[in-house]
C-alpha cells in the first residue's frame, strides 16, 4: 500500500505541474486566454489522484501496518475470504448492458422512441440479474 501512496502522490504532482504548464503555454500562444476544458481536466485528474493518495494514506494509518497482500511472507489463506461470487455463464449482464446502451443512445440523439424500447430491456436485465439464482438450474 505504501508504494501505491507514493505512486499517486507522484501522479498528483505530475498532473498539477502539467496543468500549470498547459495553462501557461496556452496563455502565451493565444494572448492570455485560458483554455478551460483542458486546464480543468488536467487539474481535475490531479485532484482525483490526490484524493486517492490521501484516502490510501488514511487507511494505511488506520490499519497500522502492512496489508497481507503486500507482505512477502504471507500465505494465500491469511487474506480475507471471498467477498462475493461471479457467474461466468450469466447472460444477464449482456442484456443489461444492451438495454442501457439503447437508452443512452436514444437520449443522446434525442430519439426518445429508442429510449422507450431500451427501458424495458434494461428493466428485464436488472430483474434477471437479481433473480438469477432464485430459479432454474442455479437456484440456491
Amino acid at each position: 500500500m505504501k508504494s501505491n501512496i507514493v505512486i499517486y502522490a507522484i501522479l498528483t504532482a505530475y498532473f498539477f505541474l502539467l496543468a500549470t504548464i498547459y495553462t501557461l503555454w496556452h496563455m502565451a500562444e493565444y494572448n492570455g486566454e485560458i483554455e478551460w476544458a483542458g486546464s480543468l481536466a488536467i487539474a481535475g485528474s490531479g485532484f482525483l489522484a490526490a484524493f486517492y493518495a490521501v484516502w490510501l494514506r488514511m487507511n494505511y494509518k488506520k490499519q497500522g501496518g502492512v496489508l497481507l497482500e503486500d507482505d512477502e511472507t504471507a500465505d494465500i489463506d491469511d487474506a480475507d475470504p471471498e467477498i462475493g461470487e461471479f457467474s461466468p455463464w450469466s447472460w444477464w449482464p449482456l442484456v443489461l448492458g444492451a438495454g442501457i446502451a439503447i437508452v443512452t443512445i436514444g437520449l443522446s440523439i434525442h430519439g426518445f422512441w429508442l429510449a422507450y424500447y431500451g427501458a424495458p430491456l434494461t428493466l428485464l436485465g436488472v430483474v434477471g440479474l437479481i433473480y438469477e439464482y432464485y430459479r432454474g438450474n442455479f437456484a440456491r
